[in-house]
């Protein structure tokens, strides 16, 4: 087991998530899987379509709006993961959750982050993931990969996240999350 993976198991045997309160009841959940590979941790993303509803074109995590029928938010992420990318459940260990974020287009989104061990056979759902993308865990403690912007939505300054370390930069929740995850594991 790697230091990293050591860390994350410490720093979530007793992290307590904050929580956001609810105002649009537009729940919604993402897994943040980390893969064990013999080149290191790697943190899977995904390239959503350009058809999809919402964040389209965008690198993001396997994830969407929570159901009815989900048992709770992990499984809601396991769920969604599955639906996009064809993640088994069983695949994936849950370490716990990050705090929650709120996304400009009104969702609340809890992030999950999950370990997996040993990948299996992944199919991207074609109508919403265009490509499966894997970065090295390690290239978003890079300084030189981060960099901020300040954007206006809705009347309001806020700050976002970009991460230049693929094709394509990771921006917008994705990258707050990332740099939460990131900056706890700086502390810890």
């Amino acid at each position: 087991m790697t230091a990293l993976l050591q860390n994350l198991e410490e720093i979530f045997s007793t992290y307590a998530a904050r929580s956001l309160p609810d105002q649009s009841g537009r729940r919604a959940a993402v897994l943040v899987p980390l893969v064990l590979s013999p080149a290191g941790i790697q943190l899977l993303l995904t390239k959503r379509t350009d058809t999809v509803e919402h964040h389209k074109g965008q690198i993001s995590f396997p994830g969407g709006a929570a159901d009815e029928s989900d048992v709770s938010l992990i499984g809601t992420a396991l769920r969604e993961a599955f639906e996009e990318i064809g993640l088994p459940s069983d695949a994936v260990r849950i370490l716990g959750m990050l705090d929650e974020v709120w996304t400009p287009s009104g969702f609340l989104i809890t992030p999950i982050i999950g370990v997996i061990a040993a990948m299996p056979l992944l199919l991207p759902n074609p109508a919403e993931v265009q490509e499966i993308i894997s970065i090295p865990f390690m290239d978003f403690f890079q300084k030189n990969n981060v960099r901020t912007e300040v954007r206006q939505t809705g009347g309001t300054d806020r700050l976002v996240y970009f991460y230049d370390v693929g094709a394509e930069p990771v921006w917008g929740a994705t990258a707050l999350i990332i740099h939460r995850l990131v900056a706890l594991l700086d502390e810890g």
